[in-house]
């Protein structure tokens, strides 16, 4: 395994699944800040990083679509969470990695991708979450495609907890301390201006 990122081989899933019942309902994605939707800032961050973007989205799938990026609800019913976007991701390409974010965090670094692989390759791991010098931020995450078996089967025995099926794999903790504002997102209407504050 090279230590120099491969682009071409990793697909980003932008996950956009959930129901944002925090927010009633409004699918946080495409909230806009400053006149953008959300997602905008998100694939804007991503495209110099990988080659392949999807966008995992239950509802909204054609404005979505707009985008320009393929569009996949979750392959499992019921809004499983997270990691059904994750298994979603997995079977929806042929590279070798998918790379994970949150649709409602618009302050993804230039460098997200480079730091995940790099803490994947040098720990011989099979997935690398970033961390935040406080606690993991499971959702920003780097995984192996091959994995996918596994996640079906912890989903289908009616597992949930994305630490619980981590901790399962050989993991990597992929430092981003230095970049804090990485992990700002979007809960709550109070939030939104806090954003829109960040970004101007």
């Amino acid at each position: 395994m090279s230590s120099k990122t491969p682009v071409h081989d990793i697909t980003a899933v932008i996950l956009a699944g959930g129901k944002a019942r925090r927010m009633d309902g409004e699918d946080k994605g495409l909230i806009t800040l400053n006149n953008r939707a959300m997602i905008d800032y998100i694939i804007t961050a991503l495209r110099p990083q990988v080659d392949n973007i999807i966008v995992n989205a239950n509802r909204n799938q054609t404005q979505y679509s707009l985008y320009g990026l393929p569009v996949i609800a979750d392959m499992l019913d019921d809004y499983l969470g997270p990691l059904a976007g994750m298994a979603t991701g997995m079977h929806s390409t042929d590279t070798s990695y998918i790379v994970t974010v949150p649709c409602d965090s618009p302050f993804i670094p230039e460098t997200l991708v480079e730091i995940l692989y790099r803490a994947l390759h040098d720990n011989r791991a099979d997935i690398s979450v970033a961390h935040d010098g406080l606690r993991m931020q499971p959702v920003f995450a780097l995984l192996r495609c091959d994995l996918l078996p596994s996640l079906l089967a912890y989903l289908d025995e009616g597992g949930r907890k994305i630490d619980t099926w981590y901790s399962q794999q050989r993991l990597a903790i992929a430092d981003f301390s230095h970049s804090p504002n990485t992990f700002l997102n979007l809960n709550t209407p109070e939030d939104r201006l806090i954003l829109e504050d960040r970004l101007s």
